[in-house]
C-alpha cells in the first residue's frame, strides 16, 4: 500500500498504459479466435440434435415393426378361427347356429383385411422413416465432418495462443496490482464503455487516439507534463502523451517477445 501511495502521476500513467497494451494484446488474441468457439458450440449442438433424432427414428421403426408383427399374429389367429368355424358350420343343427357362425367368419375375414391394410400402412411408414434416416445420416455426416474441421482449426489457434494469453492475463493482474483500486475500477469501466476496449490512449495529431475531436493546446501541455490524470471530455478515455506511449510500447514489446 505504501508503494502505491508514493507512486507519482507519471508512474500511474505508465502503469495504466502498460495495462492497456497488455489487455489490448489479449483482445487481439481473442479476436483471432473470433466466433470460432461459438461456431464449434453450435455445431456440437447440431450434431447432438441429429444423433438424438436418428435414435428416435430408429426406435420408431422398431416400434412399427413390432406393430407389424402383432398384426401378422392377429391374421394367423384369425385364419385359425376361420378354419375352426368352417368345420363347425358343417355340423350345425339349425339356421340360427349357421348364421351365428357365418357372422364370426365374416368378422374374422374383416379382421384379416383390416390387419393387412394396417401392415401396408406400417410398411409405408417404415419406408418413409428409412428415407428420413438416410437423409439425417447424410446431414449428420456432413455436420460431423464440419465440426471436426472447425475443432481442428480452433485447437490449432489455441495451441498457438493459449500459452501467451495465459501469461498475458497473469501480467495484467500483476500490473493491476501496481495501480490503486479506484484507477483500476475506472479503467475497467472505461474499457467496457468505449470502442475496441481502449481506455488509455495517446494523443495523435492533436486529438485523442481514435477520435476526431481536437484537444486544446493548453490541455496537450498539461498531458505532456504528466502531473495529473486527464480524460478526453468526449470519450472519457484517459490520455497520455505520445512520447510516454512510445516508450512504454517499446518496453512492452520486449515483454511480449519473451512470452
Amino acid at each position: 500500500m505504501a508503494k502505491k501511495a508514493e507512486a507519482t502521476v507519471e508512474d500511474k500513467l505508465r502503469a495504466l498504459y502498460d495495462l492497456q497494451l497488455i489487455d489490448s494484446r489479449v483482445d487481439e488474441i481473442r479476436n483471432v479466435r473470433g466466433e470460432l468457439p461459438l461456431e464449434v458450440e453450435d455445431l456440437e449442438d447440431d450434431v447432438l440434435g441429429l444423433k438424438t433424432r436418428l435414435d428416435k427414428l430408429k426406435t420408431d421403426v422398431e416400434t412399427v415393426n413390432f406393430e407389424i408383427g402383432a398384426k401378422k399374429n392377429l391374421i394367423e389367429e384369425a385364419k385359425t378361427l376361420i378354419k375352426k368355424y368352417a368345420e363347425q358350420q358343417k355340423n350345425v343343427r339349425n339356421s340360427r347356429e349357421f348364421n351365428s357362425i357365418s357372422k364370426e367368419l365374416e368378422f374374422q375375414e374383416l379382421e384379416i383385411q383390416l390387419a393387412e391394410k394396417n401392415i401396408k400402412e406400417f410398411k409405408a411408414q417404415i419406408e418413409q422413416k428409412k428415407l428420413v434416416i438416410s437423409e439425417t445420416k447424410e446431414r449428420l455426416s456432413q455436420r460431423d465432418a464440419h465440426l471436426k474441421h472447425k475443432k481442428s482449426e480452433l485447437n490449432a489457434i489455441l495451441a498457438e495462443t493459449e500459452k501467451e494469453e495465459k501469461a498475458l492475463l497473469e501480467e495484467s493482474e500483476k500490473y493491476q496490482g501496481k495501480i490503486e483500486d479506484r484507477l483500476v475500477k475506472a479503467y475497467a469501466r472505461i474499457r467496457t464503455n468505449v470502442k475496441n476496449g481502449l481506455a488509455v490512449v495517446p494523443i495523435e495529431r492533436g486529438a485523442s487516439g481514435g477520435s476526431f475531436f481536437t484537444i486544446p493546446p493548453q490541455v496537450q501541455v498539461e498531458i505532456a507534463s504528466r502531473k495529473k490524470i486527464i480524460t478526453d471530455e468526449h470519450s472519457g478515455r484517459i490520455l497520455v502523451d505520445p512520447v510516454l506511449a512510445e516508450e512504454e510500447a517499446v518496453k512492452m514489446g520486449k515483454l511480449f517477445a519473451k512470452l
